[in-house]
């Protein structure tokens, strides 16, 4: 029994991130009623929904960058509900906001060289140049002078730098051309491979199916499901009514 109580455990770690009747606020708007999902150390989740739904304020809240919120959210164990964004990021999480935030008047290494190391183990200048080739040949290049796609990968570079390994992704494949779509699939795979915790806000659904283990859709400021990765086809209808897919 005691060896069946043991494969349990090992099948069904902790959570990594454990976020629990979460309720945000802008102002006096009451956006998110109780969000509740978790994500396994090493997964790649998704956050679906139509526009509106509460899935960046969800991710926002997470970093800590929403002032007022309730209930908890949970990192590694550690209750950060109370703590401001650059505590939490000390912990090892990541944000990379959908406007990716990139200087306009720094050049790629400036902008990548700008966030100090939280945690130890970030990526080398050497091991980026690896996963985004062309960032080292636009090193010298303007924040104004890169194209959508480079902007999206400086911005993933950036964090991969600081040693966080749990990442929160809002939207990296918006307005891409599919080349850079599937270079960023790509690299989440990669990152997934070498254990990091993803949380993905993404509106390309077929993207999304390509690179998480689950899905949980958020309609109205709530999580009402969660569909796994491989029974995405069979629920196809429910993500029609869901999404409009």
């Amino acid at each position: 029994m005691a060896e069946t109580a043991r494969n349990v455990a090992q099948a069904d770690p902790a959570p990594q991130l454990a976020v629990e009747n979460l309720h945000a606020w802008y102002g006096e708007s009451h956006v998110l009623h109780g969000v509740t999902f978790a994500v396994k150390p090493g997964e790649v989740v998704t956050l679906l929904g139509r526009n509106g739904a509460g899935k960046t304020t969800t991710l926002k809240s997470i970093i800590g960058i929403v002032g007022r919120r309730t209930g908890s959210i949970a990192f590694a164990g550690t209750e950060t509900i109370g703590m401001v964004s650059r505590a939490i990021a000390r912990l090892g999480i990541a944000y990379v906001p959908e406007e990716r935030g990139i200087y306009a008047s720094l050049n790629v290494e400036e902008n990548l060289m700008l966030p100090p190391q939280v945690r130890p183990g970030g990526f080398t200048v050497e091991q980026i140049f690896e996963l985004f080739p062309n960032l080292r040949e636009r090193l010298a290049s303007q924040g104004t002078k890169l194209s959508g796609g480079e902007q999206q990968m400086l911005a993933i570079a950036r964090i991969l730098r600081t040693g966080a390994r749990t990442l929160l992704l809002d939207e990296p494949t918006e307005g891409l051309a599919p080349v850079i779509i599937q270079q960023i699939g790509r690299t989440l795979a990669r990152l997934k491979q070498e254990g990091f915790t993803i949380v993905l806000v993404e509106q390309n659904f077929r993207f999304a199916q390509s690179v998480a283990d689950r899905h949980y859709i958020v309609e109205q400021g709530r999580v009402i499901d969660m569909i796994a990765n491989d029974e995405l086809d069979a629920n196809h209808d429910k993500l029609q009514t869901y999404l409009g897919v």
